[in-house]
């Protein structure tokens, strides 16, 4: 054979399952037969010698994956990086493939014994030898893919896997001759497929389905337009010949029950080297620290997951572990990723756990124009619900008006420069807003882990749980009320109109009387019932004392709207006797005020009722501004609206019969929001009986 292409094989002499470390040997140890494995591996070295030169690693006992010698490391020109196995069961591999490498004559690099790196199994050069695609994500760690380009002095592009089946790249990534790409899109992150889209044509692009996929038809060996594997369908066989590619299938189930085919049985020695080698890697790193109870809050276990989980990978450099209950820890940790889009998103969620760039690399936070009113530059930095600073001039200014999923402005004040939520909506040409996450920092205590053991009132931590005992929480509440009620808190109740379906309207207008309540929002819909349970003594109809239907009760509601808009508001039909009872009552004659928030199903409206959801979103934001608390009463769309544009800091209660409603509540991350899954009126009705019970303790004493 006098073909330049020369490949390593090794006979399977020793092969077999004899433990797991991927999802295919699941099922299979000692299931594999020798004998077929010897016949199938066999016909495959036949298959490649008729078109290649084929060198032969002499199997080594105790060690049967070595026949997969793709993984023994990755090879160019004579530069080879020997791999690092992630699982100790390969390990003992590498010095065998490493002493083979140097009776070739080649140079070795070896990586850092805690730094994972497969070989070919993760890495395959273009066929014309213009970059290498690199896959981490199970087997191989990011940071590997710098070295491997500084050492090869080739262009890397890293790939992230996504599904445990396919865990090497090799097994769902087959570049082939002329720049054509098998390969699975759905083995890779978004953010991956793009960037294969980037760099390779449409017209180029082969896509594979799921039935090939599992058959590892991306498991195969290139020979100029031949492509060897186990098995294709005959639709990608037809895809395959359309662009001039022969395809050879060759059986290789034995080896699919260790999680291999025909490029895992090979590995090629002669690949191309393109003639302007570049050595980049575009991996980006960054360094932050993290400060606090870290440990027991959960915190460092919550940044290092979402770094692998978005597509980065960490390093810690440095953690000092806190000697007593109290004391604080100090985590410091080295940041990796792929490119600038996958370290900006992940960097901006670990600011959102209170992470800090250290400071010589702290720099300003970039300021873009807006020039169209109402639109942010798209890679504008989303704010969160807690208390934020960020760098203008060199120096921390506090962020103000903090909401969730506002744009950060800045602008010059009075007293210097000054930073300020906006809505995009009220972005104005001119504006300069913050993007990036450059000079930002979320402002986290340290001092305590958790914020509700600085009190005595405590929500028994953030989350949600219908097994909790209602009873105990409705005390921790009427504990608060009270407390905010003696000291002029303010207290906002954002109910929907099964407060009152449920019999809860008499408790809550109770709590509007006694001066527990501060605000209220809602709907049309809880003041239409109220007034209707007010005027007709129905709710949709229903008799409120029987619980049955009342003859024409169908259209109560709309004689209750029409008795207000007759009455020109809801306050004129208080002041002209009309309406006398009730929770809207209650605001009017306490001064209380109310916002009634519209929708596309309202019927009349009320004349109160606000149709413009710009003003009503703006109104609602005036109303719970300063609040210490808010009650979320059994309606999930304006629960989750005022909690999206409630700062950190203020206590919310959510409760409705649905779990569902307060999971999205608990999940925007507030360590002071607590779900409790009742039925609000009896979670009304106890809250009264308990706030009695208060009055009473404290008269007695």
């Amino acid at each position: 054979m006098t073909s330049p292409i020369r490949f390593l094989m090794c006979s399977p002499h020793h092969y077999d399952v004899d433990y797991v470390i991927n999802p295919w040997m699941e099922g299979n140890v000692h299931r594999s037969s020798k004998q077929r494995a010897q016949e199938q591996w066999q016909n495959l070295y036949q298959i490649i010698a008729s078109r290649a030169a084929v060198d032969l690693v002499k199997p080594q006992p105790g060690w049967p994956d070595m026949v997969f010698t793709a993984n023994a490391g990755l090879i160019l020109g004579d530069q080879v990086v020997l791999s690092r196995f992630l699982h100790p069961e390969r390990q003992g591999e590498e010095p065998f493939f490493k002493q083979w490498f140097e009776a070739q004559g080649n140079t070795v690099y070896t990586l850092p014994a805690d730094l994972p790196f497969e070989g070919a199994g993760d890495a395959l050069l273009d066929r014309e030898g213009r970059w290498l695609w690199a896959g981490y994500g199970f087997r191989t760690e990011l940071d590997s893919h710098a070295l491997v380009a500084q050492w090869l002095n080739v262009e890397v592009l890293s790939l992230h896997l996504m599904d445990e089946r396919f865990y090497h790249l090799d097994t769902c990534f087959c570049p082939l001759t002329g720049g054509y790409l098998l390969y699975y899109p759905p083995a890779f992150d978004a953010y991956s497929n793009r960037l294969i889209e980037l760099r390779v044509p449409a017209e180029k692009r082969i896509p594979i389905d799921e039935p090939d996929a599992i058959n590892f038809a991306c498991n195969a060996v290139n020979i100029d337009r031949t492509v060897i594997m186990n098995q294709a369908s005959d639709d990608l066989k037809g895809r395959l010949a359309a662009v001039g590619f022969e395809v050879v299938e060759t059986p290789l189930t034995e080896f699919l029950k260790a999680g291999g085919a025909a490029k895992c049985l090979t590995l090629r020695v002669t690949e191309p080297v393109h003639p302007e080698p570049t050595g980049e890697s575009g991996i980006l790193a960054r360094t932050v620290t993290m400060t606090g109870h870290l440990l027991d809050a959960g915190l460092v276990n919550r940044a290092l997951d979402l770094i692998v989980e978005g597509g980065g990978s960490f390093q810690v450099l440095k953690f000092d572990l806190g000697e007593q209950r109290q004391s604080t820890s100090t985590a410091e940790i080295r940041v990796s990723a792929p490119g600038q889009e996958v370290m900006d998103e992940i960097m901006a969620q670990l600011i959102d756990l209170g992470a800090v760039v250290l400071p010589e690399e702290q720099q300003d936070a970039r300021l873009v124009t807006i020039t169209q009113a109402g639109v942010a530059p798209d890679d504008f930095y989303s704010s969160t619900i807690y208390p934020t600073e960020v760098r203008v001039q060199g120096q921390w200014i506090r962020v103000q008006a903090q909401r969730m999923d506002g744009v950060i402005v800045v602008d010059q004040g009075p007293q210097g420069p000054r930073a300020i939520c906006k809505l995009l909506r009220d972005l104005q040409v001119g504006d300069q807003v913050i993007v990036g996450y450059d000079g930002i920092r979320s402002v986290r205590s340290t001092t305590s882990r958790d914020r509700s053991q600085q009190e005595e009132f405590s929500f028994m931590g953030s989350g949600v749980s219908s097994e909790r005992r209602v009873e105990l929480i409705v005390e921790q509440v009427a504990w608060e009320l009270r407390r905010l009620r003696d000291r002029g808190g303010k207290v906002a109740v954002v109910a929907g109109p099964v407060v009152i379906h449920t019999g809860g309207g008499e408790h809550l207008s109770r709590l509007i009387r006694q001066g527990y309540v501060q605000a209220l929002l809602g709907g049309n819909a809880i003041a239409v019932h109220d007034i209707e349970q007010a005027l007709l003594g129905t709710s949709l109809g229903v008799d409120m004392k029987q619980g049955t239907s009342v003859r024409g009760g169908h259209r109560h509601h709309l004689r209750a709207i029409n008795t207000i808009r007759r009455c020109g508001s809801i306050a004129n039909a208080v002041e002209q006797g009309v309406l006398t009872r009730g929770v809207l009552y209650e605001c009017v004659k306490n001064n209380v005020p109310f916002s009634l928030a519209g929708s596309i199903r309202d019927d009349g409206p009320l004349p109160d009722t606000k149709m413009d959801l710009i003003q009503a979103q703006a109104d609602y934001a005036r109303l719970i501004e300063g609040c210490d608390m808010i009650l979320m009463l059994s309606t999930m769309l304006h629960a989750i609206g005022v909690g999206n544009m409630t700062p950190s800091g203020v206590k919310m209660v959510c409760v409705d019969i649905n779990p569902a409603v307060v999971t999205k509540l608990a999940d925007r991350g507030s360590l002071e929001s607590t779900g409790v899954v009742t039925d609000v009126g009896l979670f009304l009705s106890l809250l009264v009986k308990q706030l009695d019970k208060l009055t009473q303790k404290h008269v007695m004493a």
